[in-house]
């Protein structure tokens, strides 16, 4: 070697970005993921044996998913070929695989790692699977999204899936004190600003690792960065949300069911969290409004109302005024009284009328406009509960085969107790109205009941 080369190669890797000079090269290196890569992680496993199986890497961004492959193909002796969904297509994976099966003609296997997977179509997903099953390629697919919604089965079904976590704070650390080490340079921030550092990338460590290159680039050696001169450096990154992903459904899901524990400070943070993702206000009060009439309900009538005024009024103010609203909003739902008695309810009538749908209204309660249905009994004996005593007389008004059932059970919270309390009094009342009716022999016995004012002939 000439004595030119070294500082030569020493300048070539000092100007490669810091991500690339701190990549793992190591499976030890790797934080942030032991559940896979620890003694007993089902990923080291495989590497010990030197046989890797396909599978795909489920995880945010950030979190190793291109380095780990990169490691596994290393360590295998396996030729690895990176190939992104975003920027290829059929052809080149076409291409790929007729250079793995000339490989696999010589002895040499390959590890195809696929970025962003989620982005090939059906049909594109499916041209692997011949060369998944006969082992041309070992497939490793990396995707942000949920595989159960962006893969197909038959993929699914030839390869494991991996979840992989975002970076917790003590991973991201571990990352600083590398960075450090390597530079031979402290972070010219205070402990606390260090923390806030970790905290704007989020569980993201390629993010982290250029947040820290933006500070050490424009920091001279001896400086010492307070919170505020830092936050200008490096700006606040935008949350990570995909509005029409598994990451949107994710937060709406907290949010519901934070409100449906009564937990409001949670319920806050997770609809600011959908807010600030750009997610639209009227997408959240929609289900702000479902979450009032379904898990709400008769325990409190004025939910209801509460949610169409906020939706109404942040329609009159938009943002950011009109959010406040949404806030308002989100604070009454999580402290009202909950309660899914109507919805429970109403599905259980709908099961009985599935199951009874054909059975007439009993002839009692049904007009009679012709001189023919009043022959065949329409209305005859029909009483008018506002003339019967306590505006109530009683009647059944079930189907005649079948028989009587309670949908609506309410509990004893909010103003359903009032509710409950009506209902005892229904029910008491058609007891002792089913008693006079028998006259004591078991025989329901006809009232004359006064009729009916004229009704509207049926059209």
């Amino acid at each position: 070697m000439k004595k030119d080369e070294a500082p030569s190669l020493f300048a070539a890797f000092a100007d490669r970005p810091l991500a690339d000079r701190l990549r793992p090269s190591a499976l030890a290196e790797i934080v942030g993921q032991d559940h896979l890569l620890g003694e007993d992680g089902p990923i080291r496993r495989m590497a010990d044996s030197g046989k890797l199986t396909s599978f795909v890497l489920w995880g945010p961004p950030g979190c190793g998913k291109t380095t780990l492959a990169r490691i596994l193909a290393t360590r295998t002796s396996m030729h690895f070929v990176a190939l992104s969904a975003v920027f290829f297509g059929m052809a080149d994976l076409r291409k790929a695989f007729d250079e793995a099966a000339k490989r696999r003609e010589y002895g040499g296997g390959t590890l195809l790692f696929v970025d962003e997977i989620h982005r090939f179509n059906r049909a594109q997903q499916d041209g692997f699977l011949p060369y998944v099953e006969n082992g041309t390629v070992t497939l490793v697919g990396a995707t942000t999204e949920n595989p159960s919604f962006e893969l197909n089965s038959a993929l699914l079904s030839r390869c494991k899936v991996f979840v992989m976590h975002a970076l917790d704070a003590a991973a991201l650390d571990s990352i600083i004190e590398r960075a450090e080490s390597l530079l031979q340079r402290k972070l010219p921030l205070t402990p606390e600003d260090r923390a806030t550092l970790v905290d704007l990338a989020d569980g993201d460590g390629r993010y982290l690792i250029n947040l820290m290159e933006s500070v050490f680039d424009l920091c001279r050696p001896d400086d010492v960065l307070d919170t505020e001169a830092l936050l200008k450096i490096v700006q606040q990154r935008a949350p990570v949300y995909d509005k029409d992903r598994e990451g949107h459904y994710n937060l709406i899901s907290a949010l519901h069911k934070s409100l449906r524990g009564s937990d409001t400070d949670a319920a806050l943070y997770w609809a600011a969290r959908m807010l600030q993702g750009g997610e639209d206000p009227l997408y959240l009060l929609r289900r702000l409004t479902r979450f009032a009439m379904e898990d709400i309900s008769l325990a409190d009538p004025a939910a209801l109302q509460m949610a169409i005024a906020a939706w109404d009024t942040y329609e009159r103010l938009g943002s950011p005024e009109g959010e406040l609203a949404i806030a308002e909003l989100v604070i009454y739902l999580g402290c009202a009284p909950k309660s899914n008695s109507a919805y429970t309810a109403w599905g259980a009538a709908q099961k009985a009328a599935r199951e009874h749908g054909s059975l007439m209204p009993p002839a009692h309660i049904l007009n009679a406009p012709t001189r023919l249905m009043k022959e065949l009994g329409y209305g005859k004996d029909y009483a008018y509960d506002h003339d019967a005593p306590d505006a109530f007389s009683g009647q059944n008004y079930f189907p005649d085969k079948m028989p009587r059932r309670q949908f609506y059970k309410p509990p004893e919270r909010g103003f359903e107790r009032e509710i409950n309390k009506r209902l005892a009094y229904w029910d008491k009342l058609r007891r002792q109205r089913a008693e006079e009716d028998s006259g004591g022999s078991g025989t329901r016995r006809s009232r004359k009941k006064p009729p009916a004012p004229e009704e509207r002939e049926p059209s």
